[in-house]
């Protein structure tokens, strides 16, 4: 595992892990290192927070005790906690596993607590990859023709044009390492489709990607129905843009849910009717499971770092694990690297006319040419994560 290694240095760790953050810690944290200690008998975990506390638990789950290293923090970041304020509190868990990644002991950060401070802690103490000006918020969702990649989610609110093409190649990056896609469809997210629309920053970026390695694979802007058609794999925006973006999926799936319960509580009819359709909600239920979702990525920076959802249970932090995983072993940093390089280089770095990558990257991929499908197992991101 390269991603995070100093001069070289093979990480000890997979991953280091916030073990007090989030509101169900570290019960919660502890279970899902359990259920990923299954998934990957390989992985190692570098556990940060009270030793004590945590040895008591881990005695209890022996797949996480073998997996598990633990580290005493001897403080812990609330999640009301400024992140100005959250700067200042050296011996936190979340700090402290930020360090193991910055140090190379640890090829990334998985955290459920307080998401101002785990970014603003994360840029300053790991910074950015060469060649990125700005990290970027990413996730997952689900769409009509399989899981999307949504990126900024408000890591910025402030942009420009190259910022926006920067993503596009971070997003690129991620749908490879994460969905297996071995040439992800890009759109950039827009008031409509036709080459005219938009403000200056969102033409411009799409002149740069149409140019750039990117190109063969670019499809022009999409519009806020696209994201859920599942129209391009991944979508590209500002942060401002994006979190409301994501906030009213988020609503939309909450409302469908309550409509649903209230046309089969109606009456007796609708009562024996949701008997009848319950293995077909079942499994529509399955398919729209945040915790399938859980996990944002801040993504651009000198090491993965992975932001569960600080209320989810042992399952939605194992899928966020996973996705940190998955990030590590498919060298999700070098191929944005790669990306960047050839983004800086211009249109003498385009791609193939076949949309084949200018520079292949390491790693075969996990999947075979194709989009994904309702109840695969590819594991995500949460609308929720931002939380």
């Amino acid at each position: 595992m390269s991603e995070g290694s100093i001069a070289g240095r093979v990480p000890a760790y997979s991953l280091a892990i916030d073990a007090m953050g989030g509101d169900n810690a570290p019960d919660a944290v502890l279970d899902g290192i359990e259920l990923s200690a299954e998934r990957h008998p390989e992985a190692r975990f570098l556990l940060l927070g009270d030793e004590a506390k945590l040895s008591g638990l881990l005695a209890r789950r022996p797949r996480a005790a073998r997996a598990c290293s633990l580290r005493h923090a001897a403080e812990a970041i609330p999640g009301d906690m400024k992140p100005t304020a959250a700067l200042r509190v050296r011996g936190s868990s979340m700090r402290m596993a930020i360090d193991a990644v910055a140090v190379g002991e640890a090829a990334g950060v998985v955290s459920a607590g307080n998401t101002g401070a785990l970014m603003a802690l994360a840029k300053i103490v790991l910074k950015t990859l060469p060649d990125i000006d700005r990290p970027a918020l990413a996730a997952i969702g689900p769409s009509a023709r399989g899981d999307v990649v949504l990126l900024d989610l408000g890591a910025n609110v402030q942009y420009d044009a190259r910022n926006l093409a920067e993503f596009a190649v971070m997003g690129d990056a991620f749908a490879r390492a994460v969905l297996g896609l071995p040439a992800p469809t890009i759109g950039l997210l827009n008031v409509g489709s036709e080459e005219l629309k938009g403000d200056e920053r969102v033409r411009q970026a799409a002149e740069i990607l149409r140019d750039s390695h990117l190109g063969p694979n670019f499809r022009g802007f999409v519009e806020g129905h696209d994201i859920t058609a599942g129209t391009t794999d991944v979508v590209v925006t500002d942060g401002f843009t994006g979190n409301i973006a994501l906030k009213t999926g988020e609503g939309a799936m909450k409302l469908m849910g309550g409509l649903l319960k209230q046309v089969f509580t109606s009456t007796i009819l609708a009562r024996i009717g949701y008997l009848l359709a319950r293995p077909a909600l079942d499994r529509l239920r399955e398919y729209m499971d945040p915790r399938r979702y859980n996990g944002a990525v801040l993504v651009g920076l000198n090491g993965v770092v992975v932001k569960s959802h600080g209320g989810t249970d042992a399952l939605g932090f194992a899928h966020a694990v996973d996705v940190a995983l998955d990030m590590v072993s498919h060298g999700f940093n070098e191929r944005i690297r790669e990306g960047a390089a050839l983004l800086r280089r211009g249109p003498a770095a385009a791609a193939p006319e076949d949309g084949s990558p200018a520079v292949p990257p390491d790693g075969a991929s996990k999947q075979e040419p194709g989009r994904d499908t309702p109840g695969h197992e590819t594991p995500g991101l949460s609308s929720t994560a931002l939380r």
